[in-house]
């Protein structure tokens, strides 16, 4: 909190809520302003909680080696091998609120560090409803509808689930949906699922879609819908 009271905002959007104008991260959003400070999330999303994506492996037998959040790649210059970290990151409240964003760096730390600021540039607010006919509970369990994302060769869908059910998706994809506050959902995947970054943002560009569409109010009743129509 001491941080937050040090800030001094370099925007107009940052000095507007650091004076309390602007006062929940929905007037941000559903305008459709860009954030260019994170602790303008820090701010109005205080509850936020972080999670690393494991996109590397260390060395092991036989290629076998365990993951971890960091991945490591060299380039050959004239003085000798450079050596990068990678690493991706997703904040989220679990209550609909949720971003994801990626760092590089020679080192570990400032890698994280940047993943964490570029995942809070990026937080986006999802619907949540209950779009499955095995269930129709009218609890924002799920999602409302099915939606689609690809990034590079990876390509995924997510579909409504009944209560229960859980999470039927990649391991990586499950922190995503669980710091978005989602709990139930089916999922199938297409191409080189085995790059983890493209599958961690092609999951991220489904989310999307939840807040992009309009959702008529007989609809919203009937999925259970807990937020209000959006329009894209």
């Amino acid at each position: 909190m001491s941080d937050l009271e040090d800030w001094v905002p370099k925007t107009k959007l940052g000095k507007m809520v650091k004076s309390g104008e602007i006062k929940s991260i929905d007037e941000i959003l559903d305008k459709g302003l860009k954030i260019r400070e994170p602790e303008i999330v820090d701010m109005l999303l205080p509850n936020l909680e972080t999670d690393l994506i494991l996109i590397g492996q260390s060395k092991g037998k036989f290629g076998g080696g365990k993951r971890r959040a960091f991945k490591q790649t060299q380039k050959k210059t004239g003085e000798g091998s450079r050596i990068k970290f990678t690493c991706v990151a997703v904040v989220g409240n679990r209550d609909g609120y949720v971003g994801l964003g990626i760092g590089s760096s020679r080192e570990t730390v400032p890698a994280k560090n940047k993943a964490i600021r570029n995942a809070k540039l990026n937080i986006i607010k999802i619907k949540r409803g209950c779009g499955s006919w095995e269930c129709a509970c009218g609890d924002p369990h799920s999602i409302p509808f099915k939606v689609y994302g690809k990034t590079g060769s990876t390509e995924i869908i997510i579909k409504p689930a009944p209560k229960g059910l859980r999470l039927c998706i990649a391991d990586e994809c499950k922190k995503i949906l669980r710091l978005a506050g989602i709990k139930d959902v089916w999922s199938k995947t297409f191409g080189k699922t085995d790059t983890r970054i493209n599958l961690a943002f092609a999951c991220f560009n489904a989310l999307k879609q939840l807040s992009e569409f309009k959702i008529k109010p007989s609809f919203e009743k009937q999925a259970g819908v807990k937020e209000g129509s959006l329009e894209r």
